[in-house]
C-alpha cells in the first residue's frame, strides 16, 4: 500500500471512531437509564470499547515519523604541500663515451711453495681473507727436513773431528821434517869435513825431503776435511733455509682472490697455492671502438657502475690505453682504476661512462627529476597562482655535484619543484618554503 493511501485510510479510522464515540455519547445521555443489569453490562461494554479506541488512536498518533531538519555538507579546502624549488641554471657538464668492461685485479701476485716434495698440513686463510706482507699463509711438513738437518748436523761434527786429527797429523809431520832437515844439516857438515861418506849424506837429504812431502801430504789432508766441514755446513744451510720455507708467507699484502691448494696435496714449484690481488686494487678493463679510442684521454675520469647492483657508483680514472687494436672486434683495451670497494670482484660485468670534455649545459637538482615507467621523466615547473606543471624533460650528462643536464624541456630561469616533488600531480597547489624540508600539511 502506498504510503498516501496509508495516511487516508488512517485519517478515515479516527473520523469514523471519534463519530462513534459521539453518537454513542449522545444516546446515552439522550435516553433514559432503563435500569437493571442490562442497563449496566450495556454501559461497561460501551466505555471499554472507547478505551479501546482512544488508545489506539493515540498510539498511532506517537508512531508518526517526524521530518529531519535537511543538514548542510561543509567541505574544507583541501590543504596545499610544502615544497622547495630551485631555478634552472646553467653549469658545466661532462660528455661521456659509455663502455662495458670486465673487472680485473691490477696486480695479481701468485703464491708459489718455495720448497717442493712436501705435503701441506696446514691452510691459515681463505677466500676473500685480507692479508698483510709476511702473514703466514699456509705451514708444509717439515718432518723430513729436520730428519736431514740433524744428519747435517751430524756430518759438520764429524768433518770438524777429522780436520782435528789432521791438524795433529800435520803438527807431527812438521816436526819430523824440521829433524830431518837438522840431520840432514849436520851431515852436510861432517861430509865437508871428510868424516863421512857421501852415500850417507844423500841418505839423510831423502829423508828430509820425505818428511817435507809429508808435511805438505798433511796439509792438503786438513784443506780437504775443511772442504767437507765446509759442504756440509752448506747442505745444513740449505736444509735450514728449507725449513724455513715450510712456512709459506704472503708476498704482499692485499685480498686473496683464490685459494688453490688443499691440505694433504703434494707442494711442487708448478703449483700455485693462492692468489692475491696486491692492495685490493682492482681495474676495469673496458672495451673501446678504434673509431671513438681517440676522444679517450690518460687520467680522464670515469663513472663505473654494476646492473645488479644500484649502490654501485664509483669514481674512477683511465690509467692505460692498450696500443693494439683487436683485429676482429676492432676494439681496444682500456684500462681504468676503481676506489677499494667491497662490491665488486675480479670477472665481473660493469659498465663506465668515461668524461671526453665538458661543455656548458642547463642542469636541475637530480632529487627534482622523476624517472617514469615508460623511460622518460617529468620535472614539476611552478608556474602562477603557485599551482605546478608536469613538464617532460630529455637528459643528458651528469656534471660535478648531484644535478643532472636537462638537454631539452626546460629553459634557464625556470624554477622546478626539489623537496615533495614525488607527491605531487600536475595541477596541485603548493606552498613554496625556504628551506629543504618537505611535509604534507594534515
Amino acid at each position: 500500500m502506498a504510503p498516501n493511501a496509508f495516511s487516508e485510510t488512517e485519517e478515515e479510522f479516527d473520523s469514523e471512531s471519534a463519530l462513534t464515540v459521539d453518537s454513542v455519547a449522545r444516546k446515552g445521555l439522550g435516553r433514559k437509564p432503563s435500569g437493571g443489569l442490562l442497563n449496566g453490562w450495556k454501559g461497561i461494554l460501551i466505555g471499554t470499547g472507547l478505551g479501546i479506541v482512544l488508545a489506539l488512536g493515540g498510539t498511532r498518533f506517537l508512531s508518526r515519523p517526524t521530518a529531519k531538519a535537511p543538514t548542510v555538507a561543509q567541505q574544507s579546502p583541501q590543504p596545499a604541500m610544502s615544497v622547495t624549488v630551485a631555478p634552472v641554471q646553467t653549469t658545466r657538464v661532462a660528455r661521456t663515451l659509455n663502455v662495458t668492461g670486465s673487472v680485473a685485479a691490477r696486480d695479481l701476485i701468485p703464491v708459489l711453495p718455495q720448497t717442493t716434495g712436501l705435503q701441506i698440513e696446514q691452510l691459515l686463510v681463505d677466500e676473500g681473507d685480507v692479508v698483510k706482507k709476511g702473514q703466514v699463509m699456509a705451514i708444509l711438513d717439515n718432518s723430513v727436513l729436520q730428519a736431514q738437518i740433524n744428519e747435517a748436523r751430524a756430518d759438520v761434527e764429524s768433518n770438524q773431528a777429522v780436520v782435528g786429527q789432521r791438524q795433529a797429523a800435520l803438527a807431527q809431520a812438521r816436526a819430523t821434517l824440521a829433524e830431518a832437515e837438522r840431520n840432514f844439516q849436520r851431515y852436510q857438515q861432517l861430509a865437508s869435513a871428510g868424516a863421512i861418506s857421501r852415500q850417507e849424506l844423500d841418505t839423510r837429504a831423502t829423508a828430509a825431503a820425505t818428511a817435507r812431502e809429508a808435511v805438505r801430504v798433511a796439509q792438503a789432508n786438513i784443506n780437504s776435511a775443511a772442504a767437507d766441514v765446509r759442504s756440509t755446513r752448506a747442505t745444513l744451510a740449505q736444509q735450514q733455509t728449507q725449513l724455513g720455507q715450510t712456512v709459506v708467507r704472503a708476498p704482499a699484502g692485499g685480498l686473496v682472490a683464490e685459494a688453490t691448494a688443499e691440505v694433504g696435496d703434494v707442494a711442487s714449484g708448478t703449483q700455485k697455492l693462492f692468489s692475491i690481488i696486491q692492495n685490493g686494487a682492482l681495474e676495469l678493463q673496458a672495451q673501446v671502438p678504434a673509431t671513438e679510442l681517440p676522444q679517450v684521454g690518460i687520467d680522464a675520469p670515469a663513472l663505473i657502475t654494476y646492473d645488479a647492483d644500484p649502490r654501485v657508483r664509483l669514481q674512477g680514472r683511465v690509467r692505460e690505453i692498450s696500443p693494439l687494436v683487436d683485429p676482429e672486434s676492432r676494439k681496444a683495451t682500456v684500462k681504468i682504476n676503481l676506489p677499494p670497494t667491497s662490491l665488486l670482484r675480479s670477472g665481473m660485468f660493469a659498465r663506465a661512462a668515461i668524461t671526453t670534455a665538458t661543455v656548458p649545459g642547463l642542469t636541475v637538482p637530480a632529487k627534482g627529476v622523476l624517472p617514469q615507467a615508460d623511460g622518460s621523466a617529468i620535472v614539476f615547473l611552478l608556474v602562477s597562482d603557485n599551482t605546478v606543471k608536469a613538464q617532460t624533460v630529455e637528459l643528458g650528462g651528469v656534471p660535478n655535484g648531484d644535478s643532472v643536464e636537462i638537454k631539452n624541456g626546460l629553459k634557464q630561469g625556470d624554477r622546478v619543484v626539489v623537496a615533495g616533488a614525488g607527491y605531487l600531480k600536475d595541477g596541485d597547489r603548493v606552498q613554496v618554503v625556504p628551506n629543504e624540508t618537505s611535509t604534507i600539511t594534515p
